[in-house]
């Protein structure tokens, strides 16, 4: 039996017995700030909340936060300060817009998702090294197959993975873990890379791999005036798409 339970936001790859962070891997103990930062979500509530601040993609308030949840705001702040304890949500503090100087009272308390990346494997399992070292073989042929072979398969993986929500295209690519959003003109931003620790040492090799996977989505889900390119920027995937605003489902 294993069992493999995570967050793969960015930066620490942790799992029970074996730490990678870019190094070699070494053996420990399980990793106690891994195992409670994803015991935090054991509570529905809880992980109904950190997902939707997640969703929310810029920082939220508990008012926000308790009206999503249909619940009131004191109980909202405990959980979301829970989440923040656990080192799952960062804080910050802000005037509403048009409020400042004397009487405006206190800033508000928001909530983003952290860019801490929490992995727990049992028993232990080191996935991440074996991704870099096969993308390291790809950037090690010099003939171009083998990238290109990955990129067929990234292809090929990204056609059924959008075949499956029955082509609704952002669930599909929700469900590879890109945290879609779509705004008013239609555009879709990836607002969630899920290779990003990879991507951080070996980033033309993941990118066009991600832009594989994505054009396969597309292409899957039946979207044919959906349009990928590559389009990198801080705190998202390098992928975005673009799509006409009458092709919103």
């Amino acid at each position: 039996m294993e069992c493999v339970f995570g967050f793969t936001h960015h930066g620490l790859f942790v799992n029970t017995y074996w730490c990678y962070s870019g190094g070699m891997a070494t053996i420990g103990f399980p990793d106690p700030v891994a195992l409670a930062g994803l015991s935090t979500l054991d509570d529905t509530l809880r992980r109904q909340l950190y997902e939707y601040v997640t969703e929310c993609g810029e920082p939220t308030s508990r008012e926000q936060a308790a009206a999503a949840a249909g619940i009131g705001r004191t109980l909202a702040a405990y959980h979301l300060d829970k989440l923040a304890d656990a080192g799952l949500l960062v804080t910050s503090y802000r005037r509403p817009a048009g409020r400042s100087g004397p009487g405006a009272g206190r800033p508000a308390k928001l909530y983003t998702r952290a860019e801490q990346e929490l992995n727990v494997s049992v028993p232990p399992r080191d996935y991440e090294l074996l991704a870099r070292l096969l993308v390291s073989a790809v950037q090690g042929d010099t003939t171009g197959a083998v990238r290109a072979a990955v990129n067929e398969a990234a292809l090929e993986a990204g056609r059924q993975a959008g075949k499956e929500p029955g082509g609704d295209l952002v669930a599909s690519l929700r469900g590879c873990g890109y945290q879609p959003r779509v705004d008013d003109d239609g555009c879709i931003e990836l607002r969630n890379c899920p290779f990003h620790s990879l991507a951080q040492d070996h980033r033309e090799v993941v990118c066009g791999l991600n832009l594989h996977l994505v054009d396969g989505v597309i292409a899957g889900s039946g979207h044919e005036c959906a349009h990928a390119e590559l389009d990198p920027r801080p705190g998202r995937c390098c992928v975005v798409i673009h799509r006409p605003v009458e092709d919103s489902t």
